[in-house]
């Protein structure tokens, strides 16, 4: 599990953006967005700059990484 930390972030279609990037790259991916916290919980078998990246081109500056 990788946790991003992310601006820009703040209404339901930036979830459903953030996820269907990743899950481009991974459609096996379990994605969790907080939109309060400005986190994207990732579980996925993805390199985290492969994440990153995925996030970055879905508009979404990712400020920290986070691995647990």
């Amino acid at each position: 599990m990788t946790e991003f930390e992310v601006q820009g972030m703040s209404c339901q279609h930036c979830v459903a953006a953030v996820t269907r990037s990743i899950q481009e790259i991974d459609p096996q991916a379990q994605v969790r967005v907080d939109l309060e916290r400005g986190r994207v919980a990732v579980d996925s078998a993805q390199s985290n700059d492969a994440l990153k990246d995925a996030i970055d081109e879905a508009g979404y500056t990712v400020v920290a990484v986070k691995s647990a």
